[in-house]
């Protein structure tokens, strides 16, 4: 039996140590910064001692930005609320369609299926600029220009490719003979897909969603372009804190902490379905 002696014990938690405070370190201090003012900021040497205030989230939540020159309207919280509709529209509608669309990928094979698969994923590949002029074009057309409709078919082009190629693996690493069984005792392929395929997948299609969630809300360029100040999510609307009296770093460190809460209290919540779906599979008997 391999004994571990308390000097590796101790070396090994001093590392552990160093390292979660190496990638915890620039979280800690945006922290800080959200509740100082920009002077208390860039004053030198910075001070992890100061005076306190909620001066930056007041200011992004009525909608009131103060600067030391001037006062600005900005529409943070709404841009807040944009992004969290537009990700979670858009991974809903993502799973609608890639969880069936998967089971076909990984179930029936016919000709041409992996081309088309193949096909779906180039859309990952593909940078978002290759297809914003056709877009922007194409929605002035046919009227889906500043849509929240055109933006989550947009955001398809980001969650569908993720969501097909990750379930699809977790449908095919479960047997085949299980759902074969459950057919032969006389029901339909609808009454298997939900009652069989779904619940074995659920922890990879858990993942799978989370991790859709988090790529959509982290877009920047489609919504920038495609859509207006009302209905841009908030990775766009943060550019309001850049103002021509200079960069307002208290008020962007304040909007990081609130744009990443949702993010965040999700990964919280989703963490053993991410677990599990990231694991199934790994070990095949």
């Amino acid at each position: 039996m391999n004994t571990t002696s308390p000097l590796e014990t101790v070396l090994r938690g001093i590392a552990i140590t160093l390292v979660i405070l190496f990638f915890m370190f620039p979280i800690f201090w945006i922290i800080l910064m959200s509740f100082q003012t920009n002077a208390t900021i860039l004053q030198v040497p910075p001070s992890v001692f100061f005076e306190p205030t909620l001066q930056n989230y007041r200011g992004l939540i009525t909608g009131q930005l103060v600067t030391d020159t001037s006062s600005l309207e900005i529409r943070f919280m709404g841009n807040l609320f944009n992004s969290l509709f537009l990700s979670t529209a858009s991974v809903a509608v993502g799973l609608i369609l890639g969880v069936p669309a998967a089971y076909a990928f990984a179930r029936l094979k016919f000709r041409g299926s992996e081309d088309i698969a193949f096909t779906l994923l180039s859309f990952r590949f593909a940078p978002p600029l290759l297809v914003l002029l056709p877009l922007t074009i194409y929605f002035q057309q046919i009227g889906l220009a500043n849509t929240y409709g055109g933006l989550i078919w947009v955001y398809q082009l980001i969650v569908l490719p993720l969501i097909l190629w990750i379930v699809r693996g977790y449908f095919e690493d479960i047997p085949a003979d299980i759902e074969y069984a459950y057919r032969i005792a006389g029901h339909r392929w609808w009454t298997t897909f939900r009652k069989i395929a779904l619940p074995l997948a659920g922890p990879g299609i858990a993942a799978a969603a989370l991790l859709a969630f988090i790529f959509a809300w982290n877009n920047f360029i489609f919504a920038l372009v495609l859509a207006s100040a009302d209905k841009q999510p908030v990775t766009v609307g943060a550019l309001a804190f850049i103002t021509a009296s200079g960069v307002q770093y208290g008020q962007i460190a304040a909007g990081i902490i609130l744009s990443i809460a949702p993010t965040f209290a999700l990964a919280l919540y989703a963490q053993r379905y991410l677990v599990e779906g990231l694991s199934l599979g790994a070990v095949k008997g």
